[in-house]
């Protein structure tokens, strides 16, 4: 069975090759992981994915996502799907449930404006991470719910966390999870694929924090939140929110009136331009 293209909700001629073939990069299916105690192949700096959900914490290195991209898992007794796009700098945390039926995925070998196009293995549609649904397939047009994800380090996420478990090395693939190989690209200004025109005043992989509430994207540029202040209330549409930066960790976060965190995502600067170009951006004052 193959990708049906026959229904899509995207230009077809903007849907990229990434380089390696379906499961290239393969998904984890089934997840190890080992208490924070035993995670010493994590340094204090090191980027994780850390989630809090129905009561339990857990860590997902960059160090390894950065090889498998998606994470079949369960987190507090429910299921749970873990992404991230290394093109992108999105690491976006999903329900994967649809109409009562859990879905697996993987990924797709393929690209939307840079960004990773999962596909589920019950249907083999596809889906775009960033804008939270399905774009080609049987599931055209249903989308994920969108749960909290906090992008920080080891160190910060331990401290927050102390019970945490870490996704273990010992995923069943083997691969030297102590190199990276988006070093380079991270640090220039040169996309390996199109994403389409985008504003230039921002670096293109300069760190947003990016939310959409009441159908209103906005971008909380680091630059911005960096000079301060470090806690301050916003609002998007009628929701009014707090919106917090850890300047030594680099963690951004965002959450409601009860102090709850709201599903966010931190992204390079060109792709949420890309999927929101009507985006507001805010500017610290002064």
């Amino acid at each position: 069975m193959g990708f049906d293209f026959s229904r899509h909700s995207i230009p077809l001629e903007e849907i990229l090759s990434g380089g390696p073939p379906k499961d290239g990069i393969p998904a984890i299916l089934k997840p190890k992981f080992v208490a924070a105690e035993k995670g010493d192949f994590l340094k204090a700096d090191d980027r994780i994915l850390g989630i809090f959900y129905n009561g339990e914490a857990k860590a997902y290195p960059i160090k390894i996502l950065n090889w498998h991209e998606i994470v079949n898992d369960i987190v507090g007794g429910k299921p749970a799907l873990i992404t991230y796009c290394p093109l992108c700098g999105t690491g976006m945390a999903f329900d994967p449930m649809v109409d009562g039926k859990r879905y697996s995925f993987g990924v797709s070998g393929l690209l939307y404006k840079s960004d990773v196009l999962m596909y589920d293995h019950q249907t083999e549609s596809l889906w775009s991470q960033i804008m939270q649904e399905a774009v080609v397939g049987k599931l055209l047009g249903v989308r994920l719910t969108l749960v909290p994800m906090i992008h920080t380090t080891w160190k910060a996420w331990k401290k927050e966390h102390p019970k945490t478990l870490v996704l273990s090395t010992d995923t069943g693939f083997k691969r030297d999870y102590r190199q990276d190989p988006y070093e380079s690209y991270a640090k220039s200004s040169q996309l390996m694929f199109s994403a389409g025109d985008t504003d230039g005043r921002f670096h293109p992989k300069a760190f947003v924090l990016g939310i959409v509430l009441d159908g209103i994207a906005k971008a909380y540029p680091f630059s911005e939140l960096e000079q301060g202040p470090h806690s301050f209330d916003d609002t998007i549409g009628s929701r009014k929110i707090k919106v917090q930066f850890d300047p030594v960790s680099r963690t951004a976060r965002i959450k409601d009136k009860n102090g709850n965190d709201i599903p966010s995502v931190v992204s390079y600067w060109f792709a949420w331009d890309a999927f929101y170009p009507k985006t507001e951006v805010y500017k610290g004052p002064r």
